[in-house]
């Protein structure tokens, strides 16, 4: 009787086990195995973003994708390698972690350090809905946050004026806002016919953000670790 209730109450006093981490699903691809000419500046990695910080989830400048928007974003490389410049990307699979740490900052409504340079002409408590979800299409694996890159006098890639940086949310950043100049406009619509040409769709309210047709995943959003 004493060695059973030994036994119960270290069953209940013993730690869970860990939940293991999920691991990369068989059908992603890290895109630079792919395109190793493609321009890799994963925003979220760092503290340079709306954010303010470095997201959940976020461990190495890797841009994940699923396999046939990996594929189809090898043609939008060389649509764009045809016109001398390449693919800059800033986001592609985002874990649904990252996501969560979105809300919790929209939620944060006394944090407004990043305001004047992400949002300048709205209030945090409108971003959530157009701009930040619960959920995201980024962590189904088949949209990505990217631009155009030319290179300078120094040989360096830099990015094409778009008109407004990537993640201003503002209606400035909708695709063909009439304030942006000519020539912004144009930047605009040669990226947006390259990726079109290469099977993926543009969000309205955002230049810099496209999903690949039809997505593999339109229910299933993942969560393991970019590392």
């Amino acid at each position: 009787m004493k060695m059973a209730l030994l036994t119960t109450l270290l069953a209940l006093t013993s730690p869970l086990p860990l939940a293991a981490e999920p691991s990369v699903p068989a059908d992603f691809t890290e895109v630079s195995s792919l395109i190793p000419d493609a321009q890799i500046h994963m925003a979220y990695l760092g503290s340079n973003n709306f954010v303010g910080s470095q997201v959940d989830g976020y461990q190495a400048n890797k841009c994940y994708l699923q396999q046939n928007a990996a594929n189809a974003l090898v043609t939008a490389q060389q649509l764009a390698a045809a016109k001398g410049l390449t693919l800059y990307i800033y986001d592609c699979y985002r874990p649904q972690r990252a996501v969560n740490h979105f809300m919790r900052w929209a939620n944060d409504l006394a944090d407004t350090s990043t305001k004047a340079e992400y949002y300048p002409n709205l209030g945090k408590d409108q971003l959530i809905g157009e701009y930040i979800a619960q959920k995201s299409g980024h962590s189904r694996g088949s949209t990505l946050d990217l631009t155009l890159a030319a290179k300078d006098e120094a040989g360096n890639w830099q990015p094409l004026d778009m008109g407004s940086p990537f993640d201003m949310f503002d209606p400035v950043s909708n695709v063909g806002h009439p304030t942006i100049s000519n020539a912004q406009q144009a930047n605009r619509q040669l990226l947006e016919t390259i990726m079109l040409q290469a099977g993926f769709k543009v969000y309205s309210m955002e230049w810099w953000h496209f999903t690949h047709q039809p997505p593999v995943y339109t229910d299933q959003y993942f969560d393991f670790v970019i590392k």
